[in-house]
């Protein structure tokens, strides 16, 4: 059974209370106020600002638009997702470090800062792109313009929480050769310019595993953390997991908001229906 925080409060964030929004091309979850879905409840989390779950159909997309003073970035479930910024030629192959056409396991990180344009495409012929389009409040604006592509194992996210995103070294005050350097407060993470860590873990049917809030001595806000799960939709409702309450069982898109937490704390997730449950985890301060 799960250990029970007992200064934890645990809010969940039911599917079918998303904003969703379907436009053939784009199949689309808003789990915080987003385009023409607003709740005043859900407009951000801590730093986390933006949660969505997209499917985007065979040879459509995002065209070419703009962003500042966001961090963002792409978390891919399935099929494929071709990024294309303002900083790149428009080519169609390239390293990850000029162009990226991401699959499963790939994360794609932008820093808008003073101003980036980007599109997202869909550019297979058959296959539609399952992802989760996440977006985070920086600790300063006008920011250099930056991105990172990176790939995470599946097997590592199999045996227990793998952090994908970590706050920046140097933090709010990193001088122009951290910023650089772009090294993360945990090593083999993305850096990200907020006090925030994403996880994600695939958890076999029947197992529990631990997020260590904070990431131990990752982030600078070591109180009152904001830690939002979610549990996408990969599975065809096969998955289920239950959080430390022992009666908060979340289905397939659905996620919760644990709050009172603080770094050190673990909070641990079980997976309990018939398949694996792909989950991740927001950490913010």
């Amino acid at each position: 059974m799960s250990k029970i925080l007992s200064h934890a409060k645990i809010v969940p964030r039911r599917s079918a209370e998303r904003g969703h929004a379907d436009h053939g091309w784009l199949n689309t979850y808003h789990t915080f106020s987003f385009a023409s879905y607003y709740d005043p409840r859900f407009e951000s989390f801590g730093a986390l600002r933006v949660l969505n779950e997209d499917r985007v159909a065979p040879g459509t997309g995002f065209p070419n638009h703009p962003h500042r003073d966001a961090e963002i970035f792409s978390y891919i479930l399935s099929g494929e997702l071709t990024h294309r910024d303002s900083m790149l030629k428009n080519q169609t192959t390239a390293s990850k470090n000029e162009f990226y056409r991401m699959k499963r396991g790939d994360v794609q990180f932008t820093t808008g800062g003073k101003g980036i344009a980007h599109s997202e495409q869909n550019e297979h012929k058959t296959d539609t792109v399952h992802f989760l389009q996440i977006w985070a409040l920086p600790w300063a604006r006008g920011l250099p313009p930056t991105y990172h592509t990176s790939t995470f194992d599946e097997e590592s996210k199999r045996k227990g929480f793998v952090t994908i995103i970590s706050p920046l070294k140097g933090g709010k005050t990193a001088t122009p050769e951290q910023e650089k350097a772009a090294e993360p407060t945990v090593p083999g993470s993305i850096p990200v310019h907020a006090d925030l860590l994403m996880g994600a873990s695939i958890i076999p049917q029947g197992s529990t595993y631990s997020w260590k809030i904070g990431g131990g001595d990752a982030v600078t806000s070591t109180s009152d953390r904001k830690v939002y799960v979610h549990f996408p939709m990969t599975t065809g409702g096969k998955a289920k997991v239950r959080l430390p309450t022992d009666k908060t069982v979340l289905s397939e898109g659905d996620g919760a908001f644990v709050s009172g937490v603080n770094a050190g704390d673990e909070l641990q997730i079980e997976s309990i229906g018939d398949s694996a449950a792909e989950v991740v985890v927001l950490d913010s301060n």
